[in-house]
């Protein structure tokens, strides 16, 4: 009872941290034009909240069923095929992209083109075995590093100009933010979302193993596969939005890991939702306010990622 009580606390806690930063990013240095500084950032931090609940929920939820605190959707492949997209659609049209395909059928093409992806590689592998899941990341492990080399070679081939486009891709930023595109993708969150938590009961029994959770009475392959579709759809949604941040799920996973010791997921996914934006809010206000935009907010994220998942491979081999 005490544990669930300091579990409380702690939430209340971090959702007070997370409206404190909010405050701080919205009203620091408005200056005389505070109506147009408002209206600029108050887009910018619903897309940090959209975002950041979809890396959260996504994340804990992998790296549930995979049963592994060092993995992140990402290693599917998801952001390889997103930049393979953006590479494509800039290799055919050049600098007609603009003018051709609207924000709306970039974003449309960019999600369905992830969830597809997705799903061929559940409906083409995951049906063969218990053993399944490994071979469906070793798969998109392979699939990731293909796509990179293709979108690279397909980069060097395109126009110098043209380049710049996909270069704007390559990275996560929310100093652009299309408002049309951030209604659509915080309605798609939101159901998605509902849905994940309304489920979020059988994360608690999936943790404790194949085994064990099918001995309770789950039917693990088909909750297996309901939430990686989730999860496909939510990183879909976030990428498309802003853009790839590689090590963000693994940093603010095991920092929630680290500061709310419990199993419950429901606690977990709100937890990792409230450390998410806090981590994310925390980087632009230092992105915009320390190095005036010059780096962009993905670099500080990857970079404080990077250092983290080196010292959890140093620890894990210790152990």
């Amino acid at each position: 009872m005490e544990k669930v009580t300091g579990d409380k606390a702690k939430l209340w806690i971090a959702a007070g941290a997370l409206v404190a930063v909010i405050a701080l990013y919205l009203f620091w240095q408005m200056g005389g034009s505070w109506q147009f500084a408002l209206n600029l950032r108050y887009v910018k931090v619903l897309a940090i909240l959209v975002v950041a609940c979809c890396v959260a929920y996504s994340s804990v939820a992998f790296q549930t069923i995979t049963h592994n605190r060092i993995l992140t959707p990402s290693i599917m492949g998801f952001e390889s095929v997103y930049l393979l997209i953006q590479t494509i659609v800039v290799f055919v049209y050049g600098d007609n992209t603009y003018r051709v395909l609207s924000d709306w059928g970039n974003f449309a093409i960019s999600i369905i083109g992830m969830v597809g992806f997705a799903f061929l590689l559940y409906l083409l592998i995951y049906k063969r075995g218990k053993d399944n899941l490994y071979l469906l990341l070793l798969v998109g492990v392979v699939t990731g590093i293909l796509f990179n080399s293709l979108s690279s070679f397909m980069q060097l081939l395109i126009d110098p100009n043209d380049f710049f486009i996909v270069q704007g891709k390559m990275f996560a930023s929310f100093n652009k933010i299309n408002r049309n595109l951030l209604g659509i993708a915080s309605v798609i969150m939101l159901v998605t979302l509902y849905i994940g938590m309304r489920l979020a009961r059988y994360l608690d029994v999936l943790a404790l193993g194949r085994d064990q959770a099918i001995n309770l009475g789950l039917n693990y392959n088909r909750m297996v596969q309901l939430f990686l579709a989730l999860i496909a759809v939510l990183v879909s949604v976030s990428t498309a939005l802003i853009g790839p941040i590689t090590f963000l799920g693994l940093l603010v996973t095991n920092l929630t890991y680290e500061l709310f010791r419990t199993y419950r997921h429901r606690a977990l996914i709100t937890a990792c939702c409230l450390v998410t934006g806090i981590t994310l809010l925390g980087g632009q206000f230092v992105m915009e306010r320390l190095f005036n935009l010059s780096i962009p907010v993905s670099a500080i994220i990857n970079f404080a990622g990077g250092l983290y998942f080196m010292y959890l491979l140093l620890r894990v081999r210790k152990i």
